[in-house]
């Protein structure tokens, strides 16, 4: 049974590689380059950006109704997000740090790169940002919160869980008392020795 996973997630890397490939072409097709993790368009491309952009006031005459009157809803989550960022990285660097695990690099989840889009308007840009932040902070958490149940619980449940984390599948079966008690260590020196590519 663990060779059938351990193929499975060998053909989910090679899927994600082959992803990989498609964004790299979008990269050529979108003609942008990543330098140092930073977006480089060419003048070219910015000026033609430019000219599909929709100025902010424009935007909001002709924004609908129902989005202009639940942006404030939208935006008040940004105490409870700012607040989980606080938590969990505060949590890590406190366990993680005790209990020997590799913590969690917030700057891999936390990506803000869509500012740099021209035909985007400043209320888009802000948009997105925050749209990035929110989703980048729910990343940056659960991969905190999968390394702590990898460290005290890699068990998985018995029923399906939709959307597990990518270590869900490595955990020992619902019912494996043997591999449990004999592999939890191992488990958990994985933890010490991990970085954000060998996930």
């Amino acid at each position: 049974m663990n060779t059938d996973i351990g193929k499975l997630l060998e053909d989910m890397h090679s899927i994600q590689e082959q992803l990989e490939q498609f964004f790299d072409e979008a990269r050529d097709r979108f003609r942008y380059t990543l330098e140092d993790g930073r977006v480089r368009f060419s003048r070219e491309v910015q000026q033609l950006h430019r000219r599909y952009r929709v100025s902010s006031l424009r935007y909001l005459l002709d924004a609908n109704l129902v989005n202009v009157l639940t942006a404030p809803v939208i935006y008040s989550m940004i105490i409870p997000l700012v607040f989980l960022d606080v938590c969990f990285t505060t949590y890590q660097h406190i366990c993680f740090r005790a209990y020997g695990v590799s913590r969690v690099s917030r700057r891999d989840y936390l990506v803000n790169d869509r500012h740099k889009l021209a035909y985007l308007n400043t209320i888009e840009k802000i948009n997105c940002n925050y749209c990035g932040y929110g989703n980048g902070v729910i990343a940056y958490a659960r991969e905190i919160i999968s390394r702590t149940e990898q460290y005290w619980c890699p068990i998985r449940h018995a029923r399906r869980v939709p959307g597990a984390h990518e270590r869900y599948p490595r955990f020992f079966a619902y019912g494996d008392a043997e591999a449990y008690l004999q592999g939890l260590e191992a488990k958990r020196q994985e933890l010490g020795e991990e970085t954000s590519e060998n996930r």
